[in-house]
C-alpha cells in the first residue's frame, strides 16, 4: 500500500510539473505508474505499464510535432520558431517558471519582426505562437490525465 501512496503522489506532483515547467510533468507521472507497477508485480499492473508507456510516448511526440505543423502550416518559418526556443532556455534560466512562455512568445516576434519589419505583420504569427503554446500545454495535459486514469483502474483491477 506504501507504494501505491507514492505512486500517487508522484503522479499528481507530474500533473502539477504540467502546469509548473520547472517539474518534468510526463516523466514524473510515468515513473509512478512505474513504481507501483514494479512494487506490484501483477499482469495488470505490467499491462498498464505499457499503456502508460505507449501513452506517454505518443503524448510527447504529439507534443512537438502537432504544434509544429500548424505553425508551418500558417506560414512560420523554422527560424522563427527556433528564436522562440533559443528565447524560451533563456528566459526559463533568467525567469523560472514563466521565463520559458515569455521567453518563447518574445522571441517568435522578434524574429518576426526582423523578418517581415512591421510589428502590424509580425503580431499575427505570435498570436499563433501562442495558440501552438496552448495546444503542446492541452496535449501534454490531456496525455497525463489519460495515463493517470490508466494507473487509477489498474490500481482498482489490481485489488
Amino acid at each position: 500500500m506504501p507504494t501505491t501512496l507514492i505512486s500517487g503522489i508522484l503522479i499528481l506532483v507530474g500533473l502539477v510539473g504540467i502546469a509548473v515547467p520547472v517539474l518534468p510533468g510526463l516523466v514524473l507521472i510515468w515513473l509512478g505508474v512505474g513504481v507501483w507497477a514494479l512494487d506490484d508485480r501483477s499482469p495488470v499492473s505490467w499491462t498498464v505499464l505499457a499503456v502508460a508507456t505507449a501513452l506517454t510516448l505518443a503524448g510527447v511526440i504529439a507534443q512537438y510535432l502537432i504544434p509544429g505543423r500548424r505553425l508551418r502550416a500558417v506560414g512560420v518559418p523554422r527560424l522563427t520558431t527556433l528564436s522562440g526556443v533559443a528565447l524560451a532556455i533563456v528566459g526559463f534560466v533568467v525567469v523560472p517558471v514563466v521565463g520559458a512562455f515569455l521567453g518563447f512568445v518574445l522571441g517568435v516576434y522578434l524574429a518576426e519582426c526582423a523578418r517581415l519589419r512591421s510589428h502590424r505583420h509580425a503580431w499575427p504569427t505570435t498570436v499563433h505562437a501562442l495558440r501552438a503554446i496552448g495546444l503542446s500545454f492541452g496535449i501534454e495535459l490531456g496525455t497525463g490525465l489519460l495515463v493517470a486514469g490508466t494507473w487509477l483502474i489498474g490500481v482498482l483491477l489490481s485489488r
